[in-house]
């Protein structure tokens, strides 16, 4: 009885442990800050409330100081002064700043619950030992003091863009770093992504009254502060004397903004969704264009919302500023002096992080490959879906990425941390590309119908939870009925290729013999696509053993042959088809080209190549 009471015990425990597993910490932010635009310089009071909702006991936490980056001798300009292919839009730029261009975040004081902290400055990162130590459910409170001088734009923050925007306030603000069941995801900025936790934010921001602001979260006090708002056919006149905008974000990971004199604010209403708005200057360099991106944006966010699940937040912002285009929640800042396309492409694609890196915020540092290449893959069949082309071929461009990284010899695993990748170009692919048709080669693993489905099923099972890789994969599990763990482990963790060829082919009295071979080390189930000569086709499906499964039919106007699943340690696999040699027309595998086969040269065969009925590969 003693054993059989402990075994219950411990079944309990575990099930109370593995239930607390994927806790949240979560941080309330009210901050109050002076933006003076002839100094360029912040200065702000923070209270954060933190909850530390783990089991750990924290005697410390970590802030990041993003500005610190933007300084001769930081970590980014070190680095992107010695690797071998520097973002042109940082360079040695960096280096150059002179004291009253760099960008800096000075804390000039901090408390917990009204004690003095210690604390230490280390590049980006501010290291806080803590009074009192945070235990395990329950909260704190920090207040802040800071001042921080906006550096001149070089890489998304800053001001002065090359396009004129006055400020693109991107991570601007001590910002409290994420602690999870790894531990404290404390990096320092060096190049790319970010890391966030759940909370709210209540941010009043006060300046100059001729700018206009656009940002994250709600605006409260529209009609004080003159935002354009027409009001039965009036606009709200502004006042004068510096102005204070009040914004109030909820279940958030970042509050970002921008600032401008001359910025022209539209809106537009999506059906049963937000409504956007569009801040931009307005000169012959984008006032067409920009007048015609509304309406893509409704188009973009309706088919997002179909297709992936439903936007959460009741507002959006498109805002010209920044230096290219980068996501944070409820907005984005894009560079607007573009061409339709190009002005099209960026806000879909930066749009789309709302749902990758703005709902579902998986680590974007660990795992950019999960947010950028997500959100290239939807972004791509939304774009496809407008301008009416065929979504099927819409990452074409990905696979091609993807081929040439390889052939460069560059590729690294995109398991590892964005920052430590030997060059820029190997980074950028593994993230948007490989992350693309991580996504668009599964939906030839599992099948359309089950991809689709799963896609929405993870965003709205995981939806403000900071999902890891096995969640996706299990999700996808649980919809097709699959294993799926080695397509994971082979994408993700390894630069093994896929590439299979058919070997040979032989014609017998009683029909013909295939011998395939797989000669990569990636494996992977086969569609095999049989045209005869009476112009019918027929599929022969070769489900990979691992999966323990088979795909449903995609298609209904072919017949689908399932053969026996290939073990992957084989490396050939033969089978006799019914049809005589004399009847086939072609033998191809993947005809749909979703499978990131590097050599294709060796998937076809024309029969009519073949001579005495027997083929073999050379």
């Amino acid at each position: 009885m003693r054993c059989i009471l402990c075994l219950m015990l411990t079944c309990i425990i575990s099930s109370a442990i593995a239930q607390d597993f994927r806790w949240q910490q979560r941080a309330e932010y009210s901050m109050d800050v002076q933006l003076d635009v002839r100094t360029h310089k912040v200065n702000g009071n923070q209270k954060l409330v933190y909850y530390n909702n783990s089991k750990d006991t924290l005697h410390k936490v970590y802030y990041h100081l993003f500005f610190n980056a933007f300084q001769p001798g930081s970590m980014m300009d070190v680095r992107s002064r010695n690797i071998q292919d520097p973002d042109p839009r940082v360079g040695d730029r960096i280096a150059k700043l002179k004291d009253n261009e760099i960008g800096y975040q000075h804390i000039l004081s901090l408390k917990q619950d009204g004690k003095d902290t210690k604390y230490v400055v280390n590049g980006t990162i501010l290291e806080v030992t803590l009074p009192k130590s945070i235990l395990p459910n329950t909260k704190t409170v920090f207040d802040m003091t800071f001042e921080a001088q906006v550096p001149i734009q070089i890489r998304r923050s800053g001001r002065d863009s090359k396009e004129g925007i006055a400020y693109s306030m991107t991570q601007w603000y001590p910002k409290m770093a994420e602690y999870d069941f790894r531990g404290w995801h404390a990096y320092q900025y060096v190049a790319r992504e970010f890391h966030g936790v759940w909370g709210d934010f209540d941010v009043k921001i006060t300046l100059d009254p001729t700018y206009v602001i656009g940002g994250t979260g709600v605006l409260m006090n529209a009609d004080k502060v003159g935002y354009g708002y027409e009001k039965q056919g009036t606009t709200v006149k502004k006042p004068t004397g510096n102005l204070t905008w009040h914004f109030i974000a909820k279940n958030v990971i970042d509050f970002a903004f921008a600032a401008d004199p001359d910025y022209t604010h539209e809106t537009a209403q999506v059906p049963n969704g937000p409504l956007l708005h569009f801040f931009y200057q307005k000169n012959e360099k984008t006032a067409e264009n920009w007048k015609e991106l509304k309406s893509y944006a409704v188009k973009h966010f309706e088919f997002m919302n179909k297709t992936f699940g439903k936007y959460p937040y009741e507002t959006y912002s498109i805002i010209q500023g920044g230096d290219g285009g980068m996501e944070y929640p409820m907005c984005t800042l894009i560079t607007g002096e573009r061409n339709l396309g190009s002005l099209v492409g960026v806000m879909a694609h930066e749009v789309a992080h709302s749902w990758y890196q703005g709902v579902l915020a998986s680590n974007e540092a660990l795992y950019p490959w999960i947010d950028e290449g997500f959100t290239d893959f939807a972004s791509q069949e939304s774009e496809a879906n407008m301008a009416g082309r065929d979504v099927a071929r819409s990452h074409d461009g990905s696979y091609q990425a993807y081929f040439s990284l390889v052939k460069s010899g560059l590729q690294e695993p995109i398991s590892q941390h964005s920052d430590h990748y030997n060059t820029n170009r190997a980074y950028s692919i593994a993230a948007y590309s490989m992350g693309t048709v991580f996504l668009q080669q599964l939906k030839y693993v599992v099948g359309e119908e089950n991809f689709y489905i799963g896609m929405r099923k993870f965003y709205n099972t995981w939806k403000f939870k900071h999902p890891e890789p096995v969640d996706f994969i299990r999700i996808m599990e649980k919809q097709s009925g699959l294993q799926l763990s080695w397509y994971l482990n082979y994408w993700v963790n390894t630069t093994k290729k896929i590439d299979y060829g058919i070997k040979q082919i032989t014609g017998k009295e009683n029909g013909t013999q295939i011998t395939f071979e797989r000669v990569g080390d990636f494996p992977m189930p086969l569609d095999v696509v049989i045209t005869l000569k009476d112009g019918s086709k027929e599929m022969l499906y070769i489900p990979l053993n691992e999966t323990l499964g088979n795909k449903p039919t995609e298609t209904n106007n072919m017949k689908r042959t399932n053969a026996e699943a290939w073990p992957w340690v084989y490396p050939t696999y033969t089978t006799t088809l019914s049809y005589k040699l004399s009847d086939i027309v072609s033998i191809e595998i993947d005809p749909s080209l979703r499978m990131a086969d590097v050599e294709r040269k060796n998937n076809k065969v024309e029969i009519a190549l073949i001579k005495d009925f027997d083929y073999k590969a050379r």
